[in-house]
């Protein structure tokens, strides 16, 4: 059941923030944010409220002989509609995860495999890089080491765009893929795996880092197999003491690489923080589809079938050529659907 009394406090907060923005009172930005979370809540709140309200006067025109027909025929329609009206509803109160709208940092690294891994880990990043053309967002390379073959060892990937954590986040994991590797003479299936993992970009008032915390070192850029990219030390290693982690950036200037690099360890700080709180907040894991947890498999992409298949909700696509090409609409969906169901489940609990 829908509580009435939270849905008149929601609309009357709209009504509030409307009248605020006209008057130009308040910070401007943070209203006009609330105001913009808000509207496709009050969308739905509104389209479910008005379908009760026409379905109570249809019902009422039952009663008059001319009417009745037209009124039967009003009550079986908006009757069919309003349980999707509710469920709209429903899903639109359900709590966000507030890094949901903001872009993301991408890494995606070999696991078992060898080169085959790293091969694969190749074709993951262009599966999510013709995922982010799709969709407008826009794909750009931090950090990339390659291995002889053309495979990668590691690749870092900033994502900027609409919703883009909010559409990747269940990427978190270990992929594993099974097929014959080029090399293989014998025709036999190789099973390796990458793992790939998705962050929410941290801004500056999420993470403030010490600069006494951390490490910087200059290093000569290197291209695959050793080559140099250039002849000036512009790459940038930063050190985060405290947690041990590394991070560096190997673009051609070292300003540039310092700023990036510091984006990149506040993006992982800053994720650390959210593993640390879920951990608190979700004794059960199982119960949350959008763990991250990385140590998990998530997927296995087999090539001979031609299937895909997603082990956290079953499901099975026979058309991995498609998903190869960034096609990752339906799975992501249909992850978001059951990671709201599983919010549901818990809301009503």
């Amino acid at each position: 059941m829908i509580a009435e009394d939270r849905l008149a406090q929601i609309l009357q907060r709209s009504e509030y923030l409307e009248a605020r923005m006209a008057e130009g009172g308040g910070d401007f930005a943070a209203l006009s944010r609330e105001y913009s979370d808000l509207r496709p809540v009050v969308a739905a709140i509104t389209a479910w409220q008005e379908a009760r309200q026409r379905l109570d006067e249809a019902q009422a025109m039952i009663s008059d002989p001319e009417m009745k027909a037209l009124a039967e025929e009003e009550v079986s329609r908006l009757s069919r509609d309003l349980p999707a009206l509710e469920h709209e509803v429903q899903l639109a109160l359900l709590p966000r995860d507030a890094a949901d709208s903001r872009p993301a940092m991408i890494e995606i690294r070999p696991g078992t495999g060898g080169d085959e891994a790293a091969l694969f880990a190749g074709d993951l990043l262009r599966m999510y890089q013709r995922y982010a053309e799709a969709r407008g967002w826009r794909f750009q390379i931090v950090d990339l080491s390659e291995t002889e073959l053309g495979g990668i060892k590691e690749v870092v990937g900033n994502i900027q765009g609409d919703n883009v954590f909010a559409r990747l986040k269940f990427e978190s994991g270990v992929h594993r893929v099974q097929r014959v590797p080029e090399t293989e003479s014998g025709g036999r299936i190789h099973t390796s795996a990458a793992t790939v993992a998705v962050l929410p970009e941290a801004e500056d008032v999420d993470i403030q880092i010490d600069p006494g915390d951390i490490r910087i070192d200059t290093m000569r850029a290197s291209g695959a197999g050793g080559q140099h990219v250039n002849t000036t030390d512009s790459a940038v290693r930063i050190t985060h003491v405290p947690t041990g982690i590394v991070v560096t950036s190997s673009e051609k200037s070292q300003h540039q690489n310092r700023a990036i690099a510091m984006q990149v360890l506040r993006n992982r700080l800053f994720d650390l923080e959210r593993q640390k709180a879920a951990d608190a907040r979700a004794a059960d894991r199982k119960a949350q589809v959008g763990s991250g947890d990385r140590s998990e498999r998530i997927r296995t992409y087999n090539f001979p079938q031609g299937r895909v298949t997603d082990h956290r909700i079953n499901l099975t696509l026979y058309r991995l050529d498609q998903v190869m090409q960034g096609d990752l609409d339906e799975i992501v969906d249909a992850l978001t659907a059951d990671h709201q169901a599983a919010l549901m489940a818990e809301m009503a609990g």
